[in-house]
Parts: structure tokens; C-alpha cells; sequence
């Protein structure tokens, strides 16, 4: 009901009461005693009404100002997200969409209305896609810090524009992403004129592109379970799957030392160890890079480096592993680092995935694989990991 339609109603009460009051006399028949008490309470009764329409009225009137006042707030809002002089887009935690403003859509050479509800990743070269997908991958580990790239973006006609890219995240009170938002600056002049000016600058730039590590490079594939050979003058490029990489001790007993992701290299130079295997924990793909190619390249060199030295951090990380005095707090650690190295989201948390056994688990915590069987099997009891169809463990949010 309206506040207009009940303050009408409120007042025709009020005066049909003054009305029955005054006639009250001879048509009402109630003791004389009891009559006046009646209508007195009638008649306060009316006049809580009365006061609480005057409430509403007030009440209304400071809802329609703050209406009002946010509807204005919402429009100035909206104004500087669709007048913002760079390009915004935000996304949901798949990379889908949302939103998109003027100049984004002129960026691209299409419609705002066309824009909404397209992965980002459609508007990226197919060369660059392996790099972006990394990326995205860095954004559900990066916290609330504001994430920066610089990437090839395509247009609806082909054509291709370099753009700066500074991407803020927001997340639920569990800590999952829930929304990206994309800040882009089409920086393709810039890009020209260093490469104009500083060509050297401007290769070593070009070969950040992990594109670059496999072009004119014969591809080696591996099926999962495959001993990989190791080339004591070559290293290996992951371009997709995962290898482990292993040890064995004095006993015979395999050490897992290491994975290699995508995006990774390993080899048999790149160790002091006698003993060295990789195996393919997937179907794998890997492209061979000659170490006198490395020293002859000084570009290759420098783009080699972050690999390595990722690779150097990993091993740091499952050397702390080893560190930890309790079992249990070994276990824990190297689950929180495979989260890290081979974690993928999944509706039910943080999945692995490639499947580790037990024997692996336990060799990376220097203890037995009967004690990881019963350890695993608490963790799952209590809820905090799980397994898929393929026996891959999940990290369960809790």
C-alpha cells in the first residue's frame, strides 16, 4: 500500500470516529459508564495512527533523498568508468566479461554490448595465449597486490596492438577470486619508437616470449609414465605437462627432487647429482635447447635466466621440506608447495594435476609411504583434502 493511500485512509478513520462519537448517544448501546472509556481509547487510538503516517511521511521523504543522493553517486560512478581515458574492463574469476567501457571497446573495434560475456582470452594471439594463461595463473596466487604485463592484444579486424596491462583483484572472505579489474593503455607507439631507437633493447624484449623458445625447434613428445632421455649438452623446454624429476638414494629408492611445470627447463647440466631421471607425469611436450646455443646467444641467455631460477627456488623449497622436524608439518608444507608448482582450481578447492602416489609424497618427506598412507587418510577425514576420478588430490577450502 501506498503512503498516500494509507494517510487517506488514516484521516477518513480518524473523522468517521469524531462522527460516531457525536451521534454516540442514541445509537450506540453500551452502559453510560462504559461509553466514554470507549471512545477514549478509540480516539488515542486514532491518534497513534495519525502520528505514525506523519512518521512515514518524514520517513519517506528522507528514503526518496537518499535515493536520490545514491542514484546521483551511481550515475558519477558510472560516468568515470565510461569516460575513464584508458581502457577498463572487469571479469569474473574465469575471465569472462563483465563489464567493458567506451574506450574499451573502441580498443578492440567493437561494441561495449558485444564485448560483455567474451573470455579476455579471445582477444589474445594464439603465439601469446601459453604466456596470458601463466598469468592468469599468477593473478589466483598474487593477494590483493595489483599485477602488471605487458602483452600483444588482438582487434575484431586482426590487426595487433602492444598494451600495458595493470590488472587489481577482489576477493571473497574465504580469500577466492571473484573479479578482475583490467586497466589497459595501448602503448604500440612507445613500442615503436624503442624499437626504432634501441634495437638491442628491443630483442630482448621480443624474446621474453616463451613463443620464441620453441620456434624452429623439433617438438618431442612424451606419454605419461615415459623415461625422458637426458642430453648432458642440451637442456629441455616445457611446453606442456608436467615431468618429475628424481633421485635414488643408497638404499634404491626413488627421491622426488623437483617438477617441471610449463614454462620450465631442466637437464642433466643443470645438476651435481650422479643420478639424475625425469619422467613424464603427463602427456608431455618438450623442445631441446643446445647449451652452445645458450652461449652463443645472449638474448636466449637472458631469457633462460627467470627459468632457472625458478627452477633453483623449487629445489630450495622441497630442501625446506625436508627441514621440517614433524612429519606432519613436512606433509603440510609440501602440499601447500605442489599447490603453488601443479595446483589448478576446481569447484572443491585447489586440484593437482598430475597424480602423485604415496611413494612420491613420502620421498619428498624423507619418511616412509605407511606413514603418508595414514596421514593422508586423517587429512581426508577431516575434511581438508579430497580425490577426483583420476585420483588427483585436492586441496580442499575450508
Amino acid at each position: 500500500m501506498e503512503i498516500e493511500t494509507f494517510a487517506q485512509r488514516a484521516e477518513g478513520m480518524y473523522r468517521r470516529l469524531e462522527t460516531l462519537y457525536s451521534d454516540s448517544s442514541g445509537t450506540v448501546n453500551l452502559s453510560p459508564d462504559r461509553l466514554p472509556q470507549t471512545f477514549m481509547e478509540l480516539g488515542h487510538a486514532s491518534e497513534i495512527v495519525k502520528l505514525a503516517t506523519e512518521e512515514l511521511y518524514q520517513q519517506n521523504e528522507e528514503i526518496a533523498q537518499l535515493r536520490n543522493l545514491a542514484e546521483i553517486e551511481r550515475q558519477r560512478y558510472r560516468e568515470l568508468f565510461e569516460l575513464a581515458p584508458d581502457a577498463y574492463l572487469v571479469t569474473d574469476n574465469f575471465g569472462i566479461i563483465q563489464e567493458a567501457n567506451r574506450l574499451a571497446a573502441h580498443m578492440f573495434n567493437l561494441s561495449q554490448h558485444y564485448l560483455v560475456g567474451k573470455p579476455i582470452a579471445n582477444y589474445v594471439p594464439l603465439d601469446e595465449r601459453h604466456r596470458f594463461r601463466s598469468f592468469l595463473k599468477q593473478l589466483e596466487e598474487c593477494g590483493d597486490k595489483a599485477m602488471e604485463l605487458v602483452l600483444c592484444f588482438l582487434k575484431r579486424n586482426g590487426d595487433l596492438f602492444d598494451a600495458a596491462i595493470t590488472v587489481a583483484v577482489t576477493r571473497n572472505k574465504q580469500g577466492q577470486l571473484i573479479e578482475a579489474r583490467w586497466l589497459i593503455r595501448d602503448i604500440s607507439e612507445q613500442q615503436a619508437v624503442l624499437r626504432d631507437r634501441h634495437p638491442k633493447l628491443a630483442e630482448l624484449a621480443s624474446i621474453n616470449h616463451d613463443s620464441n623458445l620453441e620456434e624452429n625447434r623439433l617438438l618431442h613428445k612424451y606419454c605419461k609414465g615415459e623415461t625422458i632421455p637426458l642430453n648432458p649438452s642440451a637442456i629441455w623446454y616445457v611446453s606442456q605437462g608436467v615431468v618429475k624429476l628424481s633421485t635414488l638414494c643408497e638404499t634404491g629408492e626413488e627421491v622426488l627432487i623437483g617438477l617441471a611445470g610449463e614454462g620450465m627447463v631442466f637437464g642433466s647440466s643443470l645438476t651435481s647429482l650422479h643420478i639424475y631421471q625425469a619422467t613424464a607425469l603427463s602427456d608431455t611436450e618438450l623442445s631441446p635447447i643446445s647449451l652452445a646455443e645458450i652461449s652463443t646467444s645472449e638474448t636466449l641467455s637472458q631469457t633462460l635466466l627467470p627459468k632457472i631460477n625458478r627452477r633453483l627456488r623449487q629445489t630450495e623449497a622441497f630442501l625446506a621440506v625436508v627441514g621440517r622436524r614433524r612429519v606432519e608439518d613436512r606433509l603440510d608444507s609440501l602440499l601447500q608447495l605442489l599447490k603453488q608448482e601443479i595446483g589448478q582450481k576446481v569447484p572443491q578447492g585447489i586440484c593437482f594435476s598430475v597424480r602423485l602416489t604415496h611413494e612420491d609424497l613420502a620421498s619428498a618427506c624423507c619418511t616412509t609411504r605407511v606413514t603418508i598412507t595414514r596421514l593422508m587418510g586423517k587429512l581426508q577425514k577431516q575434511g581438508k583434502i579430497g580425490f577426483d576420478s583420476k585420483n588427483h588430490i585436492i586441496l580442499k577450502h575450508l
